[in-house]
């Protein structure tokens, strides 16, 4: 990784980021102590969910449910792609992620825990990681091409 004046910019904006991934998912409303425990979610079966709004033509709730879930893990794939992460540790880490929000969210009864949002949040940490990856190549070739 190519040291700069500026790279702290990147960590700084990966905690924001992370502080607002956080805020959006377990400390939203909903969240309070004495709900610990008591009134958490699951639901296992995979994007069923989703059903009702595609047979009802209900695109812009589709869109922010499923796309939303992956686009929300795409920071954090790509900052670990920044970080030379390997694709497959970075996934990994995702899935973890996710869990982890997932199991709080249960924990917390806030929302509900959803197997396909682990999916989704993996996918997304992937898309993320890939797409650093290639940028990263891309950026190498037309450093050695002016050089």
């Amino acid at each position: 990784m190519k040291k700069t004046k500026y790279r702290w910019i990147v960590h700084v904006l990966f905690v924001i980021y992370m502080g607002m991934l956080f805020r959006f998912t377990i400390l939203r409303d909903g969240f309070h102590f004495k709900n610990f425990m008591k009134y958490g979610t699951v639901n296992l079966s995979l994007f069923t969910g989703y059903v009702p709004f595609v047979r009802n033509h209900i695109w812009g709730r589709f869109i922010y449910l499923f796309g939303g879930n992956i686009a929300a893990f795409i920071p954090f794939g790509a900052y670990l792609g920044y970080r030379e992460k390997k694709i497959i540790t970075t996934v990994i880490f995702g899935f973890l992620l996710s869990l982890f929000i997932e199991s709080m969210q249960y924990v917390w009864g806030v929302g509900i825990s959803e197997l396909d949002d682990l999916i989704l949040n993996t996918l997304g940490a992937f898309l993320g990681v890939v797409a650093v990856k290639a940028l990263k190549k891309i950026f190498a070739k037309k450093s050695c091409k002016t050089t």
